[in-house]
C-alpha cells in the first residue's frame, strides 16, 4: 500500500450530501488553489479507485435552426451565426460515425439535435432508431435535444437510452441573462421527467458568460443539492461564437476551470466530471491539472456540436503524458 493509498484510505474527505449551502460551495470554490486540489484529489480517489478516464464522442445530427435563444450558441436562430441549412444525418450515417469512434476507444456516443423541444412523429423514430443502434455496437447511448414528454422519455428508455444531457448553463441568479425563451424552471422539470424515466442524467454548466464567482458557486450548489447526483457532470468554458451576443468575451483563465472540476469533484464525489467545451483554449497542463482535480471524462474527436475540439491524436498523446487509464486496447487495433 502506497502512502496515497493510506491516506485515501483513512480521510474522511468524502462528504457525500444533498444538503450543500451556496455559502459553503464559495468557500471550496475560492480556498486556495492547492488546498482544493490536495481537497479534490483525496476525494476523487476515495471515491473512484484506479484512475480512469470515460472518452465520449459528440456528433451533431440536427444543426441549427434551434428556437431557443441561448446567448452563447451559433445554432440559435436569433443569432446571426445560425448555422442552419446542414442536412440532418440519418440512421446510417451516425451509426457509422458511431462505428468510428468506437474504433478510436470511445465507450459513450451523444447525439444532439437543435431543438427547442422533442416533437413526435419521423423525426423522434428515426432518434430511437439511432439510441437503438448505438446501443447495439455496444456504446453507451446519449442524447440532447431539448424538452420532452414523460412518454417520449419513457419511450427513450425502453430504447436503452443511457443518458440524457440537458444542461442548466449557468445560476438561476444569471440564468435570464444568457437565456429568455426557457425557463430554469421548465430545465429542472426536464430532467426529472428523465430521471423518473430510469435515464440516467447529464447535466452540467459554461463558465466564462460573465458571470460571478457567486453564480457558479449556486449553479454548483442546484446541481450537488439534486438527489440523487446527476450521473455524469459535464463543465465547459465558453468559446465565444462571432454573431452570439457573448462574442466579445475574453477566454477564462484556465485554473478557474480547474477550480470548478475540483468543486464538482468534492461535491458529487461519484459522479462522472466531465471536461468538456473549451479544452482547446486550455493548454495541455491545465487540462492535466482537470484530471488531476477530478474530471474523469473527456469529449473525444475533433468537434463539439459545432466548435473545435482537440484532435484524437492529440488527446491520445495528453491522456498518455497524465498516465491515465482509457480503453488503450481498442486504440490500438483501430
Amino acid at each position: 500500500m502506497t502512502l496515497l493509498d493510506t491516506i485515501s484510505c483513512s480521510s474522511p474527505q468524502v462528504n457525500f450530501r444533498h444538503d450543500w449551502t451556496v455559502e459553503e460551495v464559495k468557500d471550496l470554490l475560492e480556498q486556495p488553489l492547492m488546498d482544493l486540489l490536495w481537497q479534490a484529489q483525496i476525494t476523487h480517489r476515495t471515491a473512484n479507485p484506479g484512475y480512469k478516464v470515460q472518452l465520449a464522442s459528440l456528433l451533431s445530427v440536427k444543426t441549427g435552426g434551434c428556437q431557443e435563444d441561448c446567448a452563447y450558441c451559433a445554432q440559435s436562430m436569433h443569432n446571426s451565426s445560425d448555422v442552419a441549412g446542414q442536412p440532418d444525418l440519418d440512421v446510417e450515417a451516425v451509426l457509422e460515425r458511431a462505428k468510428a469512434a468506437r474504433e478510436v476507444g470511445a465507450d459513450r456516443f451523444c447525439m444532439g439535435w437543435a431543438w427547442r423541444e422533442i416533437r413526435n412523429g419521423k423525426d423522434f423514430e428515426v432518434m430511437l432508431a439511432m439510441v437503438r443502434g448505438v446501443r447495439e455496437l455496444g456504446l453507451e447511448a446519449c442524447v440532447t435535444a431539448g424538452m420532452l414528454t414523460n412518454e417520449q422519455a419513457s419511450r427513450l428508455a425502453e430504447a436503452g437510452l443511457t443518458a440524457y444531457n440537458h444542461n442548466l448553463d449557468t445560476s438561476p441568479e444569471h440564468y435570464e441573462k444568457i437565456i429568455t425563451t426557457r425557463t430554469y424552471q421548465e430545465r429542472l422539470e426536464t430532467l426529472q421527467r428523465v430521471r423518473s424515466a430510469g435515464i440516467t442524467i447529464c447535466c452540467g454548466g459554461i463558465i466564462g458568460m460573465g458571470e460571478s464567482t457567486m453564480d457558479r458557486a449556486s449553479l454548483l450548489r442546484v446541481l450537488a443539492t439534486m438527489d440523487p447526483h446527476p450521473e455524469s457532470v459535464p463543465i465547459n468554458s465558453l468559446v465565444a461564437v462571432e454573431g452570439t451576443p457573448l462574442e466579445d468575451l475574453s477566454s477564462v483563465d484556465p485554473l478557474e476551470m480547474v477550480r470548478m472540476v475540483a468543486t464538482a469533484r468534492i461535491l458529487m464525489p461519484f459522479s462522472r466530471v466531465r471536461l468538456s467545451a473549451g479544452r482547446e483554449q486550455l493548454g495541455r497542463e491545465a487540462q492535466i491539472l482537470c484530471l488531476q482535480a477530478g474530471a474523469d471524462s473527456i469529449f473525444y474527436g475533433d468537434s463539439l456540436l459545432t466548435t473545435s475540439n482537440p484532435s484524437v491524436t492529440v488527446d491520445r498523446e495528453l491522456l498518455a503524458k497524465a498516465g491515465v487509464q482509457v480503453n488503450w486496447e481498442s486504440i490500438i487495433n483501430a
